[in-house]
């Protein structure tokens, strides 16, 4: 059995940043908190939340199309991953993050927050959503299952 690392996710928009981190075995995805974008222009930010939460890997939600090509905005989400990963001693990954705000929406509007509370929540559950999907496909890997890789 392989060791898991505990993964910071992080879903990068334009204001804000949802960040989710995932437990020691690799098995549920929690979300944390939001912090605003301004925090990427400095990657010694983004070390103080691995530090923060000991994360062995940093997951960025890659926003694809609909059909799973990468456009403007993924190619602007891989720019700031590559630089961020210049300031980290930890891996940088990405994971298709497709319809998490969708879904992430939906389910606190289940849970009965209003449109109002649901800023900046959005983007932490979201966040927990694609690392969930992530850690899924991983342990479902670990465990012979034939699935498709994540990204």
């Amino acid at each position: 059995m392989t060791r898991f690392v505990r993964v910071l996710a992080l879903d990068i928009g334009e204001r804000r940043v949802g960040v989710a981190v995932s437990d020691p075995t690799g098995r549920v995805a929690t979300p944390v908190r939001v912090v605003d974008a301004a925090l990427l222009r400095d990657a010694r930010a983004v070390a103080d939340l691995v530090e923060e939460y000991d994360a062995g890997c940093v997951l960025i939600g890659l926003p694809l199309s609909l059909d799973g090509e990468e456009g403007p905005q993924a190619r602007r989400i891989r720019a700031i991953g590559t630089r961020l990963a210049q300031g980290l001693r930890v891996s940088v990954e990405y994971a298709d993050e497709r319809m998490s705000s969708v879904q992430a929406r939906r389910r606190l509007s289940e849970g009965g927050v209003s449109a109002r509370g649901q800023r900046g929540r959005v983007d932490m559950l979201a966040a927990a959503i694609f690392l969930q999907g992530y850690l899924d496909a991983h342990r479902a890997v670990e465990e012979g299952e034939d699935v498709e890789q994540p990204i």
